[in-house]
């Protein structure tokens, strides 16, 4: 069931120009729409990315399919889409949204951390984790995360968000570079000091149950995959062949010139 749009709040930042709304459930969502600059697919991208993180008991958004109505559209005259000099009207129906990382009105959300302010995240090691999610899903994009507190906390959590580019935009497939979907900057890895610092994430994708990789599946609209159900199934097909591959795809990015893991021991 979705929620329901009840207010527009303001455009975001991102090339799939999402709106901040209010929804009908009290908390506030960062809605991509149908009709955005991207792709439609990235709309399922990003449920079927954040729900398979979240059963790798990564740090991401809860997800919901929002519902906006054309009374709301209408009486919100931002709510549009800059196209190429030209203003489109976003489109009303069942869009979807990533549940604000926190209320607006508690807390902070900071989506860049210059590297001396690291030491006060404190789920730093999760972009380990992250990384294994990124190669498994091929990952097309750079990868993005959310820093926040509530008001009177001093440490940041980092929560993943923006993974609309996971399996390749609306392409939906699988070309594999070992500098894509990771993080800008090596010192977000820098706690990595062999495979035991991928756990117990790579083991949770490793060994993911098929009934609830398709569970994740579950609930995505067929328009935002253009109702090709053929293609759904083989992306999913691939996943499940994929889950052999990771550690492959991790160690082609750790002997890459990035070399992001300074800190690897050989007997860890």
């Amino acid at each position: 069931m979705a929620v329901i749009a009840v207010q527009h709040v303001r455009r975001m930042r991102g090339g799939a120009q999402g709106h901040m709304m209010r929804c009908s459930d009290g908390n506030f969502y960062v809605v991509k729409f149908r009709n955005n600059p991207q792709h439609v697919r990235v709309l399922a991208n990003e449920m079927l990315a954040t729900r398979l993180a979240e059963a790798a008991a990564l740090p991401v958004p809860v997800t919901e399919v929002v519902e906006v109505g054309d009374w709301l559209v209408a009486q919100s005259s931002e709510l549009n889409i800059q196209l190429a000099g030209n203003v489109l009207r976003c489109q009303p129906g069942l869009h979807f949204g990533s549940r604000y990382v926190v209320d607006p009105l508690q807390g902070q959300v900071f989506d860049y951390f210059p590297a001396a302010m690291l030491e006060r995240v404190r789920n730093l090691e999760t972009f380990a984790g992250m990384l294994v999610l990124d190669k498994w899903t091929g990952n097309a994009n750079g990868r993005q995360a959310a820093f926040w507190r509530k008001s009177r906390e001093r440490k940041y959590t980092a929560a993943f968000i923006d993974q609309g580019y996971c399996f390749n935009a609306g392409d939906w497939t699988f070309p594999d570079y070992p500098l894509r979907g990771v993080y800008a900057h090596n010192e977000v890895y820098a706690g990595v000091k062999g495979w035991q610092s991928f756990e117990p994430w790579l083991s949770n994708v490793e060994k993911m149950d098929q009934d609830r990789m398709w569970a994740c599946a579950s609930g995505i609209p067929p328009d935002w995959y253009g109702n090709d159900w053929e293609a759904l199934e083989r992306l999913m097909r691939c996943l499940i062949e994929r889950r052999a591959m990771v550690r492959e795809l991790i160690l082609a990015f750790r002997l890459s010139q990035r070399r992001p893991f300074l800190n690897w021991r050989a007997d860890a």
